[in-house]
């Protein structure tokens, strides 16, 4: 009895001494930026100039496959922070990205898509409820309170302050996040590497949020649109294509309805690179009757519809599986087809 007594202890122990285990390592998020595996690599002794016994004539050597010696300043091992940089994404119309050492800028077309720009950034950083503590209106330059990033691959979360600003520059405009301090808990971090992935954060949080706010009011535009004019045309190298006598914005925002009328399923869609994945299923008879067109001459398979934007007109051309597109007079019925579904009523 008293040995059952005692084995039941030990395994109660041990049961305990496991589930504080696995809870230190669920809450211990290191593994997730450190290399693992054997790291003996590091003891390796260092390269050593070759002794040549004296009498013994080498070969001609020409040094091209001479190991350079150099000097490694950089973190190895367990202190070696193995995750990817963070990619600033360009997410607005026409817009693109640029990365230095201590900022991180988004830059627009200077068009008046983009005039209030300024003022959807402030209602942006409220919205998300992150603090001001100092802002110009008239310079539009701002500086952020301290921002705590809560992210699942630290144990400790950085926090941050930013300098905020919206800059004409010529054609251009520019949206910057440049660093006004990290910390990473009580340390001040001073690493380039880390406050230029926390510049990125930032800016990839307002340009998300100014995609949102930029589609929202896409959609609304959309729905106050009636009919659009839908013509045949050619591309540079005269293959045939389909304009749309629309802004890109709207065209983009009304494609996706119009698009299931048909019977042509969006399996995936990339605004910035205006990439459309559709799978073609087909419509009844009585379908096609009730828009008064014929069923387009298309197979029922993959397709891919890529849509341009020409300023105050789209353009879109699908492209089968086998990167071959439409014929014309496969697209010349197409523009039947999108014609009909565009003049119907405002979209739902």
């Amino acid at each position: 009895m008293a040995t059952l007594l005692q084995k039941s202890k030990v395994m109660k122990i041990a049961g305990l001494s496991l589930v504080v285990l696995l809870a230190a390592c669920s809450s211990d998020q290191r593994y997730k930026r450190q290399v693992s595996g054997d790291q003996s690599y590091l003891d390796a002794p260092p390269l050593k100039v070759l002794n040549i016994p004296a009498g013994m004539i080498l070969p001609l050597q020409n040094g091209e496959y001479n190991i350079p010696a150099t000097a490694s300043t950089g973190a190895v091992g367990k202190d070696l922070d193995i995750r990817p940089p963070v990619q600033a994404l360009a997410l607005l119309t026409g817009s693109r990205v640029e990365n230095s050492a201590n900022s991180s800028k988004l830059l627009l077309e200077n068009t008046p898509e983009y005039s209030k720009l300024w003022s959807q950034v402030n209602n942006l950083l409220a919205e998300k409820g992150y603090k001001v503590s100092h802002k110009d209106d008239a310079a539009q330059t701002l500086t952020t309170d301290w921002i705590i990033w809560q992210r699942a691959d630290e144990n400790v979360p950085y926090q941050g302050r930013y300098r905020v600003s919206v800059t004409d520059q010529d054609y251009q405009i520019a949206l910057s996040v440049s660093n006004e301090g990290l910390k990473h808990g009580e340390k001040v971090i001073t690493n380039p590497v880390d406050i230029q992935r926390y510049n990125v954060i930032m800016l990839n949080k307002l340009a998300s949020g100014l995609s949102l706010q930029q589609e929202a009011a896409s959609l609304s535009s959309a729905k106050n649109s009636g009919a659009l004019t839908v013509q045949s045309g050619s591309d540079n190298t005269g293959l045939p294509q389909i304009i749309v006598r629309a802004p890109y914005n709207i065209v983009w925002s009304r494609l996706p309805h119009a698009l299931e009328n048909i019977g042509m399923n969006v399996t995936d869609r990339t605004r910035s690179t205006g990439a459309i994945e559709v799978t073609y299923q087909g419509r009844n008879p009585s379908d096609w009757e009730a828009l008064g067109v014929e069923a387009p001459p298309l197979s029922e398979k993959n397709y891919k519809l890529q849509v341009g934007d020409l300023d105050n007109r789209s353009s879109l051309q699908f492209i089968s599986e086998k990167g071959k597109p439409l014929t014309q007079s496969e697209n010349d019925q197409m523009v039947s087809v999108l014609e009909a579904v565009f003049s119907q009523s405002k979209e739902k």
